[in-house]
């Protein structure tokens, strides 16, 4: 009798695994904008990010949430340097992939904001 209640209290727990952890997929914020990113070195870039614009003390911070829930932050410096990371070491790759959009690369993740591009 109990091996058969300890194996449907077993089954029963397996069958909740899984279950709210799904990763969503796309990352929706309110009043967010939808942008093209690749997490995780995925070679495929979609419309699956959602940027978040805030002024801070030292400027525009831009902040790209990921479907599974992780973020990077960017402030936008008035130096010339466009984008770069606002937490964190590691440096911002910044390619023009368009008149008027810009690839920025940071670790595995990359993003495609859109941008003014000066000459």
């Amino acid at each position: 009798m109990f091996t058969r209640i300890s194996s449907l209290l077993l089954l029963g727990l397996l069958a909740g695994c899984g279950r709210g952890d799904t990763v969503p997929e796309k990352a929706e914020i309110e009043g967010g904008e939808q942008i093209a990113c690749a997490i995780g070195g995925s070679p495929a870039i979609k419309p699956v990010c959602a940027l978040e614009r805030e002024m801070g003390e030292d400027g525009l911070i831009l902040t790209l949430h990921h479907p599974d829930g992780g973020f990077r932050r960017f402030a936008i410096a008035t130096d010339g340097r466009g984008v770069i990371t606002a937490d964190g070491n590691e440096q911002a790759i910044i390619t023009p992939v368009g008149a008027s959009l810009v690839e920025v690369a940071v670790g595995g993740d990359r993003y495609q904001l859109p941008a003014t591009i000066r000459q």
